[in-house]
Formats: structure tokens, sequence, C-alpha cells
């Protein structure tokens, strides 16, 4: 199973617990995409608070150490995929650019994604999504 980012950065605000985390995975392996790590990234660096800044690098270390899902050229192919397909839906794929690629290694891979924003993948073919 992949994460969206939005459980990882609720896992380290303590939006989400654990446990709720662990019902919804259960046995599974648990991946963390390469393109969660560049937002998160994104969160550390755009941090001015430097007691919140560090608190958020220990977490992305933390993250680091997860098995990466790094984005091949099949992803490519399944991002232009569900790209085309939201622009021929009528709904545009720029606002929603970190999603598709998360949702493309999904689907490369054969996993589900587990997000606490079931609305941002609603309707993408090919993803079976889980919500907390």
């Amino acid at each position: 199973m992949i994460f969206d980012t939005s459980i990882w950065v609720g896992l380290a605000t303590s939006q989400i617990s654990g446990q709720a985390v662990h019902q919804a995975t259960g046995d599974e392996s648990v991946y963390i995409s390469a393109i969660s790590l560049g937002e998160l990234s994104l969160g550390v660096e755009s941090c001015n608070d430097p007691v919140k800044r560090m608190l958020r690098m220990r977490f992305l270390r933390n993250y680091e150490q997860r098995p990466v899902l790094d984005v091949t050229a099949r992803t490519a192919s399944a991002f232009g995929l569900l790209a085309a397909f939201l622009k021929q839906s009528g709904r545009s794929p720029r606002t929603r650019i970190n999603d598709l690629w998360i949702a493309a290694q999904a689907i490369e891979n054969d996993f589900a994604l587990l997000t606490t924003n079931l609305k941002d993948f609603e309707g993408l073919p090919g993803l079976r999504v889980v919500g907390l």
C-alpha cells in the first residue's frame, strides 16, 4: 500500500493515529512515494519556525527510512493516462499534479492508495483508494 502525503503529514502532526493507519493497512507492506518525500521536504525547507522545522526534519528523516517508490518510465505513462483522463472529463489536472504522480505509482505497482483526501482521487481509472 502507498500512502498519500496527507497520511504522512497527519501522522507527524498527530491528526491521525498510528492505530487508525494500522487498522486500514493490516499486514500490507507500506511504501512512501518519492513525490511525498519532495512535498515533505518542501514543508521542512519553507518552515521559518526553528522548533517546527526541526520536528518536521525529524519526521522526514524517519520517513526516508521506509521503502521508497521511485518514479519510472511506467509511472510516467500511467501519469499521462490519468492526466488525460481528467482533461477529457473536463477537470484540470494542473491542481493535482503530485496526487496524480502518487496515484500513477499506486497503479503501476498494483497497490491501494491510503488517503484522507478521497475527493482528490475520485474516479481515477485503475486506482484502488482507501479512505481514512
